[in-house]
Formats: structure tokens, sequence, C-alpha cells
């Protein structure tokens, strides 16, 4: 490891070991409902990830919404979750926090197989660009705390897209250990994308959010989400991939208490 590296590594290690702020409590016990199924011992390590993910992202506010404390800890709560009992360097391509106070506006541009240009305007809850800010509407950021017929949280789906980012593009497999794994996860998230296109066609509605059937890396966001919010379902619906993200992650939200 450089001197910088090292160097890096232990100033996470003081940030992790910081005392909680007492402020924070309230806040992740109203805005983060998953934080009541953690283990105690869970809950130590995604305050400490906190303290690292707060000091080292910048919140910039969009639309004139300035951020404030509550929306921090809100967010880097949620986004940590997906880092609890891995090796992790947060995010590494992600600096900033867009924050906007509701769903924004952006324009796209899509080329179809003609070679034909599209423009139009999309409204969008959030954004996660590659090698760049991850963009998120507070309005929806909120609504994640509220009971839902399908998973829903904004966050994770968000921040799920910079995990898939990790293994050099953006294609719906996030960086594994090795080819063995590799070679199943593409196995069975192939069948399971295939699956769940499938029944969009025959028009069947199931527990899974038909947004993921766009393309593999939307189809890897909703399912963590799913994995997160919904485990049951996910796990009856598609238990081959319930496995692969209960690996992946090391952990169980099964069993959580």
């Amino acid at each position: 490891m450089s001197w910088f590296g090292s160097r890096k590594r232990a100033k996470r290690e003081r940030l992790r070991a910081l005392p909680v702020p007492p402020d924070w409590l309230p806040i992740i016990g109203r805005r983060v409902p998953l934080w009541s199924r953690l283990s105690r011992s869970d809950r130590d390590e995604l305050f400490g990830h906190i303290h690292v993910f707060l000091r080292e992202k910048r919140f910039e506010g969009c639309h004139g919404l300035v951020p404030t404390d509550e929306m921090r800890v809100t967010i880097a709560a949620q986004a940590c979750i997906l880092l609890l009992r891995r090796e992790t360097e947060y995010f590494p391509t992600v600096q900033s926090i867009f924050l906007y106070p509701e769903r924004f506006v952006v324009d796209v541009a899509e080329i179809d197989e003609d070679g034909v240009v599209s423009e139009y305007a999309e409204d969008r809850s959030g954004e996660s660009w590659d090698m760049g800010p991850v963009v998120l509407s507070w309005e929806d950021v909120r609504l994640s705390a509220r009971p839902a017929p399908k998973s829903y949280n904004i966050v994770l789906h968000e921040f799920a897209h910079q995990l898939d980012l990790e293994n050099g593009v953006v294609d719906g497999m996030p960086k594994l250990p090795d080819k063995e794994s590799v070679r199943r996860w593409s196995g069975v998230w192939s069948d399971a994308f295939d699956h769940l296109q499938a029944d969009i066609k025959r028009g069947r509605r199931g527990p899974i959010d038909h947004y993921g059937a766009q393309s593999p890396p939307e189809f890897f966001a909703v399912m963590v989400e799913t994995f997160f919010e919904s485990p049951a379902a996910l796990h009856h619906t598609y238990p081959a991939v319930y496995d692969e993200l209960k690996r992946y992650f090391r952990q169980d939200p099964l069993v959580w208490s």
C-alpha cells in the first residue's frame, strides 16, 4: 500500500472511531426504517461509515434547496447500508451529491436503430453519473421511509449503480472476486432478466418493479432495492438472484431482527 493509501486508511479508522452525535439517532430512527432491523454490531459499523461518508462527500443543493444535517445523515445512512460487512472504498467515483427539493427535469436524447434522434424532457427522482455525482430528489428520499406496495428506495437504487461501476463499466454486475463468481453471476442474472421481460410481455404483474426490465444496470439497481426493502418477495420470486446478492453483500435481510 502506498503512503497516501496508508494515510487515507488511518484517517478513515479515526473517523469510524468517533462518537455518535446525539442528533443522529432521531434522524435515522425516523428516516431510515431499515435501521430498526440491523444488529447492534451492524449499527455500530454503520455509524462509522456515516462519519467517513459525510467527511468525504459534498452535498450541494439545487433549485434553492439548502442541505440540512437531517438530509445529509439520512442519505449517508441509507447509502452506507450497502457497505456493511465488506471492504469498501466508499463509492470512490462519487465526490458530490446534488440534492433537489423534488423531482427534477432532464433533457434526454435517444438514437434508435435507424439512427433517428429523439429528444424529450423527463421527470426523474434520481440519477447516478459515471465518474460523477449522484443526483437525488429529497422528496423521493423521504418517500423511502413510508410503507409502499413495492420496494422503493431511491438512495439504495442510485448508489447501487455506483457499486455496478466499480468493475469499470455499468453493466449490471459489480466487482466480483474471481472468474467463477463472474460466470455464476452472469448466468443467474441473465436468466432472471429475461424472465422479467417475458413477464412484462405477457402482462404479468409481480413484486419486482418493471422499471428493472429497461436494462441490466437498472435490473441490478431494482434488485438491490428489493433485496433490502422486500427480501421475502425477492427470495420467493428470484431465489438464485437473492443468493447472489446475499453472497455479494455478505448479508441476509431475511434473518434480520
